[in-house]
């Protein structure tokens, strides 16, 4: 669950780390009211989970009331990158001497934890490391040992941080990760990370993920998935408690796990195609579960075909046939479906398939992975030249 800048704020301050004061706004009223308690001079910041905010208006400087109301009425309501404006965060303007980056995350291949901290902040981390990635220190974190404050003030000092500034930066990375583990953080990030001119360090920014894995722990939590802003197929998803990430492509998945789900996505790339989306139906592919992860990518216009992959291990294979042929009953399909089943009782859920009647123009079984990702490359494909030239022919 990834928070606003807002909520990162409020989160890093329950863990003691310094962030400017200032409120949330959601009206132009509200933002005047938040600038008067934060104290001029304060910035109007739009709030919204995409980069860019400033290039596009969406961050604004304000002296006074005036300018508060001139630039919240202007940044409310604002497009940026397809997120629609509708809060605003007004904090007290800081002045800033330097500028650094510092973030944690978890590295699963070197199964620790992960410390990225830069002397170059205040732009995308992306760009330092094409531009001069010796500028950014990594140092991994066993999480049984965690981090002292001797570490690090040595990965600031590795990392060219200013002289003035080293005590500060790391007794703040000490804090931040403090807010990583026992806050359940799947990221936590600073950029900027500053340092002013009277010597003291604070949390410019804050970009926050949570671990929904561990929402059981933190009831809290519940404030911020009321805030989240979901898309129409993620909305869907999660009324079915499918575990669905929307993407771009024009192939639908749905795997028996998370693995596996990740493994279609990397094929069907491989073979020319992208993938709409991700979706892990766990061990429960039966006809329940099945109907809804179809009616989940059914939903999304840009499917032109279907890749269902399923690796039974516990869950049999004439289980997931029956429950294939009982959601195709139940939901009536923009898209054709290409299935790969592999694994425990097979052969028996591919015969299944095969007698069910259902047409193969609707149903093609393959039984490579491989395979099945070339065909239903190919059938988008297809599709997607089709929906073209519909398009080319109302047009004229």
């Amino acid at each position: 669950m990834d928070l606003f800048e807002y909520q990162g704020k409020q989160y890093f301050a329950r863990y003691d780390i310094p962030v400017s004061p200032g409120d949330v706004a959601y009206t132009v009223d509200e933002a005047v009211a938040a600038a008067e308690m934060a104290g001029y001079p304060v910035v109007v910041k739009a709030q919204v989970q995409v980069g860019g905010r400033g290039k596009a208006g969406g961050i604004k400087l304000a002296d006074n009331a005036d300018e508060v109301r001139l630039h919240a009425g202007n940044i409310l309501g604002m497009d940026i990158k397809g997120h629609l404006v509708k809060r605003v965060w007004v904090e007290h303007a800081s002045d800033i001497s330097k500028e650094y980056y510092a973030s944690y995350s978890l590295d699963r291949g070197a199964k620790k934890h992960l410390l990225m901290l830069s002397a170059e902040g205040g732009v995308e981390i992306e760009a330092v490391a094409v531009s001069n990635p010796d500028a950014i220190v990594l140092l991994h974190i066993d999480p049984v040992d965690g981090i002292s404050l001797a570490t690090a003030r040595d990965a600031a000092v590795r990392a060219d941080i200013d002289a003035e500034a080293v005590d500060g930066v790391a007794e703040m990375l000490v804090k931040l990760y403090d807010c990583f583990t026992r806050g359940d953080c799947d990221l936590a990030e600073i950029n900027p990370l500053i340092l002013r001119p009277d010597g003291g360090v604070h949390a410019l920014d804050a970009k926050v993920s949570l671990d929904n894995n561990a929402a059981f722990r933190h009831p809290e939590w519940d404030e911020f998935r009321a805030t989240e802003e979901l898309d129409e197929r993620e909305q869907l998803a999660r009324t079915h408690d499918l575990q669905y990430i929307g993407l771009e492509g024009s192939v639908g998945i749905i795997a028996n796990g998370a693995g596996l789900a990740m493994s279609t996505l990397d094929v069907v790339n491989q073979v020319g195609g992208a993938a709409s989306n991700f979706l892990d139906i766990g061990g429960g592919a039966n006809a329940d579960m099945m109907t809804a992860a179809l009616e989940v990518i059914n939903s999304d216009q840009s499917v032109k075909s279907i890749f269902i992959n399923i690796f039974g291990g516990i869950t049999r294979g004439e289980e997931v046939a029956k429950g294939i042929v009982e959601a195709l009953r139940r939901v009536e399909l923009r898209a054709p479906i290409v299935i790969r089943l592999d694994g425990t009782n097979a052969e028996e859920g591919r015969s299944i398939l095969a007698n069910a009647g259902i047409p193969e123009s609707k149903l093609t079984s393959k039984p490579t992975m491989l395979e099945a990702a070339r065909a239903a490359v190919a059938l988008a494909k297809l599709g997607e030249a089709s929906a073209e030239l519909s398009t080319n022919e109302r047009s004229n």
